[in-house]
This record gives C-alpha cells, structure tokens and sequence, in this order.
C-alpha cells in the first residue's frame, strides 16, 4: 500500500510501515484545505487531528483506507467515505491512560488551584493564606459519564485517591464490565439526573455525536451540586459552552477542560475563548493523548491497522454496518469448486435478492465449503429450489433474521 500520513507520528512508525513492505510518505504540515489536493495518488491516509472533508474522497483515486491515528473519528467525514467504500478505522483504547492522566491532573489543579499558585509566584506574589483553602478529594463522589476504556482507568486513579465513583446504569454491559465495575466498588446511578445531583465531581469521557452533543446542558449544570466540579476531556460539542459559561459566571459549578467546541484544527493559533479565560477554569490545549507513551502505542496500533488490512481484515472499522444485515440469512454447502459462488449470485440477481454481507468459509481438508450470505429481499421456495439445484451444491438452508439477531 502506498500510505500517505497527514499529522506527524514516531518517526520509527514510518520504519515500521515500510519493513512490512509500504511505501510512506509522511507530510506533518498538511492541513485539511490541502489534502483534496495531495490524496491523489494514496491507497491509505493516516491522520491525528487534521480533518478528511468530504473533497478528499471525491478527489481520491486510490484511496480505500482511512486511519485516525486516535479513538474519536468525528474529524472524519464518515459518510462521504461510505458512500465510496472507503474503510474507516481508528485505533481506540492505546491513549486512555494518558487521558486518565491528565483528567486527575486537571481535577487536582482545580481543588488545590495550582495554575493560580504557580501564576502568582512567577509573578513575585505570595499568598499562602489565600491558597490554604481547599476541600480536598477523599470521600468526595465522581460521577462518571461514560465508563469505557478512558473510564475505567479513570475510576481506578480516582478510586486510589480515596474517592467514591458512580457511573450511568446501562444495559447490555458485557460480564467482564461488569465485574471491573465491582471490583472498583463504582456503583450505578438509575439516570442522568441522578447522576448529576448527587456527583460533587462529574467527569465526561463519551464521544462526539448526535447522541452527546450538549449531552452536558444548562439542565444537567443547574442540577450538579453548588461548587461542583465539570471535568471534560473527550470532545468540547459534548457540553454546551454557552450554559456552562452562565454557571460558571453563577458561580455554581467549577471545571477542568481538554477539549472546546470550534476549537482550533491546528497546532497553534490565535484563539479566544471566553470559556478557556474563566477564572473558575483550569484548561489545556487538547493534549489528552500527548504522551510519548500514548503516541508510541498509537503509532503501533496504526502499523498492526495496515497490516490487518493488507491480509483482508478491516479492523476497528467504524462505518461498516454490523456483520448481520437485511432479512435473511441464506446457508449453502457445497463443493469449494470454480464458479459455484458466481452462479450463487447470478440466481440471486435474477430474484432481485440484494446482497448485504457474504462469509464463505472452507473446510479443513479443501473439499467443502459454507457460503453464509445475509440477503435483504424475499427468499422465495423457488429460490431455494433454484440455489439447490446449482452443480456441487449439497445443501441449503434460510433463517429469517430478526432485530435481536442484527448485531
């Protein structure tokens, strides 16, 4: 693959890449409005924070993978990449620590007001009788929103500083999930609400979409407790600045932020935000995942993505739709022999069948194969009939796929 990366990664990354036999082309100072003219050219395209816009795809001519050297894709224009089957993938999980780290960081510079300590002595001020007061995090409660892998690293740092941690009740957490959860001694709160009033630290690890934009409003804000603490590092359109402005000019809430909405795209400019200026803020400038650690094990998880993709495997693909699709679920074995699958399909064009995913699987030994195809349409007797009577089909089976099993 010829692979284009658009934001710097470990030099060593561009090593790794090219040993596995890719050729690399690694251009940190490209920006969003100049990718639609350097794609061309490009089978893959690995990027950090630059934006992949709509143009890129429609000025591509190669291009069938996308990588977000990161968890959060929403700097990807997703549909404009499905609409030209290009595959979308992220590396999630590799920087969670360094997130976790620097949520606590934020969390401990706001209640011992460290960035105004160090402020004022750089300043020639002492004030050691303003800055005695503090609460202090043992036995305080962190409502956490969002308990994935961020989460949960999270709550194991909070948990070691003495403080009690609350999540959102979810259905569907997996045992494993289930069991760390316990082993933490986080306990579950019924609603969001809830989650909000009884939380003195609320701390936001979701990611970017129209299920979380303003996830944190001036509903949520006004019923967090007085002096209660906002930590958000996963997007900045998860909290709705203009409200979280009005609470912090109220004096109701305090906060530790990574991440703004309509922050800058690169790494530096000239920027006003009146969140980011407030008083009653400590912020940085988006640097949740900018470890050398985090980096070296984001750039490994990009080079075992490629690599995966170079054998077959879309892996961590984020605009796939789920494996099982459409109405039915077509089984046929037959003999792996040449053109028994074309003829498959020719019967299932001629039935007006639409083909929505297609596993074919041999088995050991070479003889035989399973063809499962997940089809959307109506499976007619006749179908049947016709798939069966295929040369070097043995045999062939249909089950009618219900909204449970579509996942």
């Amino acid at each position: 693959m010829r692979l284009l990366l658009a934001d710097r990664l470990p030099d060593h990354t561009v090593d790794d890449l090219t040993a596995l036999g890719h050729e690399v082309v690694m251009e940190p100072g490209l920006s969003a409005d100049d990718l639609p003219g350097r794609i061309a050219g490009f089978d893959g395209l690995v990027v950090r924070s630059t934006k992949v816009n709509g143009a890129v795809f429609e000025a591509a001519d190669r291009l069938v993978l996308v990588i977000r050297a990161g968890a959060g894709t929403n700097t990807i224009d997703t549909e404009a990449a499905s609409r030209r089957a290009v595959y979308v993938c992220n590396v999630p999980g590799r920087n969670a620590a360094a997130v976790a780290e620097l949520t606590m960081g934020l969390l401990l510079a706001i209640d011992r007001r460290i960035t105004d300590n160090v402020a004022d002595l750089r300043n020639g001020q002492w004030d050691k009788q303003r800055y005695s007061k503090a609460e202090g995090l043992l036995g305080s409660t962190m409502g956490i929103i969002g308990l994935g892998s961020i989460g949960f690293l999270v709550a194991e740092r909070a948990a070691a500083f003495g403080i009690k941690v609350q999540a959102l009740a979810k259905p569907g957490r997996s045992p494993q999930s289930i069991s760390r959860a316990e082993d933490l001694g986080i306990t579950f709160c019924d609603s969001l609400e809830e989650l909000a009033e009884t939380s003195d630290i609320v701390s936001v690890h979701v990611p970017s979409g129209a299920e979380t934009k303003h996830l944190v409003d001036a509903e949520f804000l006004a019923r967090m407790k007085p002096g209660a603490i906002l930590l958000n590092t996963s997007r900045g359109d998860v909290v709705d600045e203009t409200a979280l402005l009005a609470a912090l000019d109220a004096g109701r809430v305090r906060a530790g932020l990574d991440v703004f909405d309509h922050e800058p795209g690169g790494g530096q400019a000239e920027w006003e935000s009146a969140v980011a200026r407030h008083p009653e803020v400590v912020a940085t400038h988006h640097i949740g995942a900018s470890t050398s650690q985090a980096q070296r094990a984001i750039a490994a998880g990009v080079a075992e993505i490629v690599e995966a993709f170079a054998a077959g495997e879309a892996r961590h693909c984020v605009n796939l739709d789920p494996d099982r699709q459409g109405s039915a679920a077509i089984s046929i074995r037959h003999l792996d022999r040449v053109g028994v699958l074309a003829h498959i399909l020719d019967e299932l064009r001629s039935a007006h069948i639409n083909v929505q995913h297609m596993v074919n699987r041999v088995f050991r030994g070479g003889e035989a194969a399973v063809a499962t195809i997940d089809v959307e349409g109506t499976v007619s007797e006749e179908l049947l009939t016709a798939l069966g009577a295929i040369e070097h089909v043995l045999g062939v089976s249909v089950v009618t796929l219900g909204a449970d099993e579509l996942s």
